[in-house]
């Protein structure tokens, strides 16, 4: 059972905590999708976006719809990002701490 977040702070880290399980689905997801290829897609990123934005919760996580070829940008960014880094974290709580403000940064302006 989880608790209602009681600071700014708790609120960030439900988010965070949030989006990488949204992450992790998304994987587990794209794996059964592409089971014919082992989850080999050289479009991945294309794929995860598509799915995050039609298809789970992450625009209301986020308070808005991100730009699809954003989110694909962010997420091959991030990959690259990991890769170089090489952080002992797993890569959805990595990017999940990383992603919101890579996607309110490419926002379009009103």
């Amino acid at each position: 059972m989880r608790l209602a977040p009681s600071t700014v702070a708790d609120c960030a880290i439900v988010a965070i905590v949030t989006l990488a399980e949204l992450l992790h689905e998304a994987a587990e997801t794209h794996h059964v999708v592409y089971r014919i290829t082992e989850g080999e897609d050289p479009d991945w990123a294309s794929w995860y976006a598509d799915w995050l934005l039609n298809l789970s919760e992450l625009p209301a996580l986020l308070g808005s719809n991100p730009v699809r070829s954003h989110l694909v940008h962010a997420l091959v960014q991030l990959d690259r990002d990991y890769a170089a880094a090489q952080p002992g974290e797993r890569w959805e709580d990595w990017y999940a701490a990383r992603l919101g403000a890579l996607v309110a940064n490419e926002a379009p302006q009103a």
